[in-house]
């Protein structure tokens, strides 16, 4: 079982947005920015992510996304599950089929590994995630990263 590149990155996104919801509507060039995710993949998560409830968007001047619910009414596994990322551990997608059509011997315990990533994901919400120390320092030095880049592209459009 492999969370891959969709899940892990909408989750990071959902974060960075959770992170930066009380300046307002966040915009996803300022996630791409931050996280170093393309802006158009984010796109594509993040009509996902609307089409389930999770995140709504806000048009115009100052526009951007905005978390639909509270972000301790947000767990990860329902980011994972809106972009349709799988928690299987089985190689035959929970059909039963993994040897020669029928089920494997391991078959059960694969499922059960499932379900239990599953629940774990599903006891962690973004507000926790925003509370752990290492999280905040993380995003601290991404914040004073992206406004040092700013200055540096501010002063280099100045002085040309």
């Amino acid at each position: 079982m492999r969370l891959t590149t969709k899940g892990r990155y909408a989750v990071t996104a959902m974060l960075d947005l959770a992170i930066h919801a009380e300046g307002g509507p966040v915009s996803l060039n300022d996630i791409s920015g931050r996280q170093g995710i393309s802006l158009s993949y984010l796109e594509q998560l993040f009509a996902r992510l609307r089409r389930c409830g999770l995140v709504s968007s806000i048009r115009g001047p100052g526009g951007g996304y905005q978390l639909s619910r509270d972000q301790d009414a947000i767990n990860v596994a329902e980011i994972v599950d809106a972009v349709n990322e799988s928690m299987d551990a089985t190689r035959c997608q929970k059909q039963g089929n993994c040897q020669e059509g029928l089920e494997c011997l391991t078959h059960h315990l694969w499922l059960d590994l499932s379900d239990q990533i599953h629940d774990f994901l599903s006891d962690i919400t973004l507000k926790q995630l925003i509370e752990r120390r290492e999280v905040q320092q993380t995003a601290r030095r991404q914040d004073e990263h992206s406004a040092s880049r700013i200055d540096v592209l501010l002063s280099d459009a100045v002085g040309s």
